[in-house]
């Protein structure tokens, strides 16, 4: 069963206006990098998970058609690691060598990207 995220992009961003919500920090795949030079994340991605890639490709385009100021937060590999406070954030990219970040730092960094101004309307790469 595909994930389905450009169907959650379209109903949050209508919920949001309806709401008259205007920050939102969402997370996406580190597989849609495509300047990626090492991990060459996006060659991986379409060789391994094609499903996932094909069906997140349309969810930052969602939210970039809207008026929201949003941010877009893209992590390699997930891991269950504990909190450390310390990661890598890039612009557009995954930094070098991001290969993997536990769950709890893309959740404090997502957090703290709230109340970033610099980042709205952005994509960006997040890794340990």
């Amino acid at each position: 069963m595909p994930i389905c995220l450009h169907r959650f992009a379209v109903a949050l961003t209508s919920a949001m206006h309806r709401a008259q919500v205007r920050r939102v920090v969402v997370e996406s795949v580190a597989f849609l990098f495509k300047g990626s030079i090492f991990p060459p994340v996006y060659l991986l991605g379409r060789l391994f998970f094609p499903g996932v890639v094909a069906d997140t490709s349309g969810d930052g385009t969602d939210f970039q058609q809207s008026e929201l100021d949003w941010t877009m937060v893209r992590p390699p590999q997930l891991t269950d690691r504990p909190f450390t406070g310390k990661y890598r954030v890039q612009e557009g990219h995954l930094p070098l060598l991001g290969f993997k970040i536990s769950r709890a730092d893309v959740a404090d960094y997502m957090i703290q990207a709230v109340e970033n101004r610099s980042i709205i309307r952005k994509i960006v790469g997040v890794c340990n």
